[in-house]
């Protein structure tokens, strides 16, 4: 009695393993595309030579997350209004005077808050 030995190797599985995979990259694929922000880099500017200019606006974000504008304390809920009536003043855009310490999102809220108020130019800087 002679035993039969396999001298092949079936690939059918493997090559099904394989196409799966191959279609769930497929499909994962275009979504990693869609994540994160589209910045621009910035140029290195002075900060003093852009204070000289009076045509922006100059939002201080400090260490605990406050908002000054011209010195004065702006609540969140009113910087729409405030960035609204300044951009008619002063159209060139915003300048946002970050303190080392001040949170991102308290930074990204201000951004997004001069965007709806119809700036098109914002620049950032750490004061």
């Amino acid at each position: 009695m002679a035993r039969d030995s396999f001298n092949e190797i079936n690939i059918t599985p493997l090559t099904d393993i394989f196409l799966v995979l191959l279609i769930i990259m497929m499909v994962i694929a275009p979504l990693l595309d869609q994540q994160g922000l589209n910045l621009a880099v910035p140029n290195n500017v002075e900060v003093q030579d852009v204070k000289q200019d009076n045509k922006l606006i100059s939002v201080i974000v400090s260490d605990d997350d406050r908002y000054f504008i011209d010195e004065n304390e702006v609540a969140a809920s009113q910087l729409e209004n405030t960035i609204k009536q300044k951009s008619k003043d002063l159209p060139e855009g915003l300048l946002i005077l970050a303190q080392p310490e001040a949170s991102h999102g308290a930074v990204v809220k201000l951004m997004d808050k001069a965007r709806d108020a119809g700036v098109t130019n914002i620049s950032i800087a750490e004061s």
